[in-house]
């Protein structure tokens, strides 16, 4: 793989029917052979995400769409190309593009291809097999919106114990009911 990447933006805009400000982000390195659907998978995984069994599209400027085609049955939209090889390399500098995961909770994505190359061993120290994040800001939103294990959307939030980390085993000396010095 050549040592000039891309690097690639990607804006957390919306999704759960919520528009975030200000939107978390995340910079990618990637390489102009790797795959939209290896730059899906970054994403995801960087924006949190771990029920991946969901569609995802990407759309560019001119209108048409990248997706893994055998995800859709037949049904993919009008103009998609195959996610697993369509390569970045189709990208321009400066371009942005849309990314949509979960095509149900529309957890939409801005994704602009910086002007300027980069680096890999410059930038993260290797040259790395997928597309990695190497930059980042903001608080991630959980993928189902849940607050806490078994929110069901409807519960009342439960009380924290007090004092703050009394709930704890005393492995680490500020948690536990008994502070270690």
């Amino acid at each position: 793989m050549a040592r000039i990447w891309l690097s690639i933006r990607v804006e957390l805009v919306s999704g759960h029917g919520t528009e975030l400000w200000p939107r978390p982000g995340r910079i990618f390195a990637a390489s102009r052979a790797h795959s939209f659907a290896q730059l899906a998978k970054a994403i995801d995984l960087a924006f949190g995400r771990w029920d991946l069994a969901h569609l995802h599209l990407f759309t560019r400027s001119d209108g048409s769409h990248i997706s893994p085609l055998q995800w859709w049955h037949g049904e993919a939209p009008e103009d998609t190309a195959d996610g697993h090889t369509t390569r970045l390399s189709t990208l321009k500098a400066g371009e942005q593009f849309a990314y949509v995961f979960d095509m149900g909770d529309d957890w939409a994505h801005l994704c602009t291809l910086a002007e300027k190359r980069i680096d890999p061993i410059e930038e993260l120290g290797s040259v790395p097999r997928q597309p990695v994040p190497y930059w980042g800001w903001g608080s991630l939103p959980d993928q189902y919106d849940r607050r806490w294990d078994g929110d069901d959307g409807e519960t009342t939030v439960p009380e924290q114990p007090a004092p703050g980390l009394s709930d704890l085993p005393p492995i680490l000396p500020w948690w536990g009911t008994h502070h270690r010095t």
